[in-house]
């Protein structure tokens, strides 16, 4: 069946807000104009399913580019603590007594909460990947899973460990699965994390596999500084840098504490940026030097964190924040523009994943697709349109969430999830895991 939304606002691909008909065919967007497509004798439609736009606004699907989604077990739990101090005497403990069969329930539970706010694909940083595949493959999102070795010796050797048989397998078993919505990357956790050994290793690996990375990055002034004393005086750009981590596409979350000269090799080398504004904020990281780094050519995205360190996968809270700590950060109201931060939400994060055809209305796209409601009392007047998205536009306004065409969220039902069983796992697991530590 064919999807029409007729008399419909919605989302350009220059960031202007058009009106009149988007129809999908498939998993394609086939139209995109100001007509009735149903009136075009070239066109041969069965049956369709239309959707009115009155006081609705259709969006690109929005992209969700740093997560941990087993990590749900962890909302709420370890709160009120600097990065190093949340790991280390926290998180590291409960993460310890997660299972398998803890992280399937949990990473569902992510998953729904993201299309409940409209995003249609995610990448992810963390283990348990046969689980978090099973997640999207029975959800129907779009996501690049990642996985990868964390090492604190620093003379360990990336041949010796188990990872790298293990990421051969994942990208043989997964790479390209569910008709191309599941795609795989390859982690290293970050500079403190690995060692140089490793970032060479996986570099190598990721290239000759063609798969991108994933890696944290700058991520706390102590991060940064102890790093540059250790790499003799390389910031962890520069140092990833050297050691050709960089040859294939990659997602460096955070960049808090990196700095101009940072930025023009992530600019030369396609590095994307995966924002986490309200993460950063949340745990005393910083504020990202973000107006300096998308004037370097930077091409940056949106992401969550997790919910550990969030509290929530609200993208439309990312869009929000990013955009008011720029201003704040540079002191100056100019910067960072609506139609930036709705790009970094939707193609600059479709692009970091390596989905070329998506992120943008337009016909010939992925017909992963967004429908808010613009009803509420909160996006009146309407002076300009894109200012109302960014600073007033809420979560809970989304209505309906479609990927690859197929409706996956709409009107408060999950076609796909069983949220209730996923509650009922990820509630029971977490307190299993607290009587026990």
């Amino acid at each position: 069946m064919s999807i029409l939304f007729s008399r419909i606002a919605y989302l350009s691909s220059t960031y202007t807000i058009e009106q009149g008909s988007v129809l999908i065919e498939g998993d394609t967007i086939s139209y995109v104009g100001p007509d009735d497509p149903r009136t075009d004798p070239r066109r041969t439609l069965g049956d369709v399913q239309e959707i009115s736009g009155t006081g609705r606004l259709l969006l690109p699907g929005l992209y969700n580019i740093h997560t941990h989604i087993p990590m749900t077990l962890l909302r709420g739990y370890a709160e009120g603590l600097p990065l190093a101090d949340w790991l280390n005497t926290k998180v590291f403990p409960f993460e310890a007594l997660i299972t398998p069969e803890m992280a399937l329930p949990a990473s569902e539970l992510a998953i729904a909460e993201m299309l409940r706010f409209g995003v249609v694909g995610f990448t992810d940083m963390y283990n348990f990947t046969r689980e978090r595949a099973e997640a999207v493959r029975s959800s129907g999102i779009k996501a690049n899973l990642s996985y990868g070795p964390v090492a604190f010796d620093p003379e360990q050797r990336y041949d010796d460990m188990p990872h790298k048989a293990e990421v051969e397998a994942l990208v043989n078993d997964y790479h390209g699965s569910c008709d191309g919505r599941l795609r795989f990357d390859i982690f290293v956790h970050s500079e403190y994390l690995s060692n140089p050994h490793i970032v060479r290793a996986v570099g190598l690996q990721a290239r000759e596999l063609g798969v991108n990375t994933h890696i944290h990055l700058s991520e706390t002034q102590a991060e940064h500084e102890e790093a540059k004393q250790r790499r003799g005086g390389l910031t962890p750009t520069q140092y990833f840098d050297s050691l050709d981590f960089f040859a294939q596409p990659c997602t460096a979350s955070h960049a808090v504490w990196t700095e101009p000269e940072d930025w023009q090799i992530m600019a030369a080398k396609g590095v994307t940026v995966a924002h986490n504004p309200c993460s950063n904020a949340k745990l005393g990281s910083g504020i990202a030097p973000l107006a300096g780094m998308l004037a370097a050519g930077v091409r940056v995205g949106l992401g969550t964190d997790s919910v550990a360190s969030n509290n929530n996968h609200n993208i439309f809270k990312e869009l929000y924040t990013a955009a008011l700590l720029a201003k704040a950060r540079e002191l100056d109201a100019s910067v960072v523009g609506p139609e930036q931060v709705l790009s970094m939400a939707t193609i600059r994060g479709a692009q970091s994943q390596g989905r070329a055809n998506a992120g943008r209305i337009e016909a010939g796209a992925a017909a992963d697709l967004v429908l808010l409601d613009t009803s509420g009392p909160w996006m009146y007047p309407v002076h300009e349109q894109l200012n109302n998205l960014v600073y007033s536009a809420q979560g809970s306004d989304v209505l309906m969430t479609i990927v690859d065409g197929e409706i996956l969220y709409s009107h408060g039902e999950w076609k796909t999830i069983d949220v209730e069983r996923a509650v009922s796992g990820t509630s029971k697991a977490a307190r299993d895991i607290v009587a026990a530590l």
